[in-house]
């Protein structure tokens, strides 16, 4: 066994170009876990691994070790198969809401295990809690008890699962050292793996409101954990969907409740049912339904039904009137022309300052606070037509939602009709 003073020699090595055994990455994540390591020592290999990578060995072992630290689910019992979605997180990102119970209805389990906002990414438990009564923390036994009487369940992770990553993550978060792919892929495939899932679909977001700026290396976040669920016996495909334009036309928690419901009525953005759909197909075909009329569930109120349910069985009222923010203001176009540009990063700084997100995990949001959306790129505006409206209880957070606002939306008033407009959502398929 490797005494606590060889984690120095482990962080040199890693910092030199080096590759670490599985002996000294199971010590190192089983010692941290426990306290042996300290934050700062393991901030130092955190750091190291940023700039000098994993290969997929190393990766592998990490993720194992990860999952190890902790507790494993157990679906085996389940009358229904299962299959889970992850999104690794954008602005606007509302698709797990209507997703899961719309796969649902066709008689497969939906376990998501899901978290909170950070930053400016919307996180899917807050959204949820917009809704009056809905409570996000379950047993094992009530989640494995809805998941076979409804086939859905949206809940915050037990604490004995994967608690490796809640403290490397929290770590991450305060060290700089996020956006590493192998650091990216180990948290989340631990989390899923642990989890129980037998199928997965991975939606991995590229552009400015993303992680992953481009595609080349969301490709390879993708593929990385495609394989490491592959290879854990989870059948596991991942979409790359385009992250630069915010999706769909609300930013924030109630908001985002509310354009969830205008979906499963059958109407909703273009771009959200479509990514919709596709996800569901890809779990759907992963579960052995490969051709279910899912657009049909949509329409006809079946998928509705099981969000209904779904939300009642977590302490939620699906008839209750959402929150309203307090203060509203109009962002509106400067110029006659064609919105070329609606970045979605500065679009989600703006809604997190609006109060809708944290910087902070212990901070709170408000359920009411984000932005609505009037034009998309692409569109001809008008000078004086809105573009945006901010909604938050403390009006004293609006200039600083303008000011981040400020380089995010251009209008151009030479620009032809179309320019800017965006295509498909969906980019790539990437599966093994």
């Amino acid at each position: 066994m490797i005494n606590s003073l060889n984690v120095i020699d482990i962080i040199r090595q890693k910092r030199d170009g080096g590759t670490l055994d599985d002996e000294q990455i199971n010590w190192a994540i089983d010692a941290y876990t426990r306290g042996v390591v300290g934050d700062e020592q393991f901030a130092a290999l955190s750091m190291a691994i940023f700039f000098r990578g994993m290969d997929r060995r190393e990766i592998a072992t990490w993720t194992q070790a990860m999952i190890e630290s902790g507790e494993r689910m157990d679906f085996s019992g389940l009358s229904r198969r299962t299959v889970d979605k992850h999104s690794t997180g954008g602005v606007g990102d509302k698709i797990t809401l209507p997703l899961a119970p719309l796969v649902a209805s066709f008689g497969v389990a939906v376990p998501q295990l899901s978290g909170r906002g950070l930053g400016h990414t919307g996180g899917t438990l807050d959204k949820l809690e917009a809704i009056p009564g809905w409570k996000p923390d379950l047993s094992t036994r009530d989640i494995l008890s809805i998941l076979d009487d409804v086939g859905a369940v949206v809940c915050a992770p037990g604490a004995g699962l994967v608690p490796a990553d809640r403290k490397l993550y929290a770590l991450r978060d305060i060290t700089g050292t996020v956006d590493s792919i192998p650091l990216i892929a180990s948290s989340i495939m631990s989390k899923k793996i642990a989890e129980g899932t037998s199928a997965l679909v991975l939606d991995v977001k590229v552009g400015s409101g993303a992680f992953m700026k481009n595609q080349d290396q969301a490709r390879e976040l993708a593929s990385t954990m495609v394989d490491l669920g592959e290879d854990s016996g989870v059948r596991t495909i991942a979409l790359l969907t385009a992250m630069d334009v915010p999706l769909g036309l609300t930013v924030g928690n109630a908001l985002e409740i509310r354009e969830t419901l205008e979906i499963l009525e059958g109407g909703g953005p273009h771009d959200v049912v479509e990514l919709t759909l596709t996800l569901a197909r890809e779990m759907l075909a992963l579960a052995g339904r490969p051709h279910e009329d899912v657009d049909a569930a949509l329409k006809n109120g079946k998928a509705m039904d099981h969000w209904r349910r779904m939300i009642e069985a977590q302490g939620g009222d699906p008839d209750a009137a959402l929150p309203v923010a307090k203060h509203s203001e109009d962002v509106t176009a400067d110029t006659d022309g064609i919105l070329t540009t609606m970045d979605a990063l500065t679009v989600g700084v703006a809604s997190w300052r609006l109060g809708a997100g944290r910087a902070r995990k212990e901070d709170q949001v408000q359920a009411a606070a984000g932005i609505e959306i009037h034009a998309k790129p692409g569109q001809r505006v008008r000078k004086g037509q809105k573009i945006l409206t901010l909604h938050t209880d403390t009006p004293e957070l609006i200039p600083q939602a303008r000011q981040a606002l400020s380089t995010g939306l251009i209008v151009d008033g030479a620009a032809a009709e179309g320019t800017g407009a965006t295509g498909s959502v969906v980019l790539e398929r990437i599966s093994r």
